[in-house]
């Protein structure tokens, strides 16, 4: 059986949730601001999914948008420990089996928590479709649903 591709995944992971997802193509983007352009919305629509990594070597997917970046005093006492990080792109794609720049918590390799910003609900969002050249549309509340994420403040503006 041939391997799914990224995309494919994050489709298969949505439809087991129940979750609608639109995935389109998309030219490269080399910021943030250009991809919000590309895709005709502000970059706080984009959410980042960044793979955080614990001391005790789990994961969590924290989810922030366009124009902010983790606040990781904040961070550290929602999870309650005292040592976080952001891992090397090799360890991030053995924790999610995606490349930075298309992680996404849908379809990854292994179902880490989900910490999403207090800012995201409310909206439809973008984010990372698991490969190159694409991007997904959810809307943030059911996404959030599907995964029993935690919403929180855990952000600050960049």
């Amino acid at each position: 059986m041939a391997e799914l591709t990224g995309a494919d995944r994050v489709r298969a992971d949505a439809a087991a949730r129940g979750l609608d997802v639109e995935i389109i193509e998309r030219p490269a983007a080399r910021s943030l601001e250009e991809a919000a352009e590309l895709l005709g919305i502000t970059p706080a629509d984009i959410v980042k999914s960044l793979v955080v990594k614990r001391s005790d070597d789990t994961y969590v997917f924290a989810l922030v948008p366009g124009g902010r970046k983790i606040s990781w005093p904040k961070l550290r006492a929602l999870l309650g420990v005292n040592k976080l990080q952001l891992p090397d792109a090799s360890l991030a794609l053995a924790a999610t089996g995606y490349e930075r720049g298309t992680i996404t918590p849908l379809g990854s390799t292994t179902a880490w928590p989900v910490v999403a910003d207090a800012s995201i609900p409310g909206r439809r969002v973008s984010m990372g479709a698991g490969e190159h050249g694409r991007s997904l549309f959810v809307d943030a509340d059911r996404l959030i649903a599907a995964f029993d994420a935690t919403v929180a403040d855990i952000s600050d503006p960049e």
